[in-house]
């Protein structure tokens, strides 16, 4: 019985990391000419086109030097959020099998 349920969760796991993959190549497939804006971006020109005048409440009270320390940051709190939210998924998933 342990045999076949681990077979099949073998499966199920090979079929999803296969999804994955088709997704990621997707999404790159899908733009083509490479170029990935923010929608911080996007939200400014549509900001500026309905109202030329409008200024920010407000600065930014960190500058990353470069795009790509931006770029590592925004990595690094999206990683940190994965982490908290699968270390609790984990955490009740482990929880809830000691219990049975």
């Amino acid at each position: 019985m342990e045999a076949s349920k681990t077979k099949s969760k073998t499966k199920l796991n090979l079929i999803l990391l296969l999804a994955v993959a088709a997704l990621m190549v997707g999404a790159l497939l899908i733009n083509q000419n490479g170029e990935y804006g923010g929608s911080d971006g996007e939200a400014e020109e549509m900001i500026t086109e309905i109202d030329p005048e409008y200024t920010p409440w407000f600065e930014s009270i960190l500058e990353p030097k470069s795009g790509e320390i931006e770029s590592l940051l925004f990595t690094l709190q999206g990683s940190l959020g994965v982490g908290i939210i699968t270390y609790i998924l984990g955490y009740y998933k482990g929880k809830k099998t000691s219990a049975d």
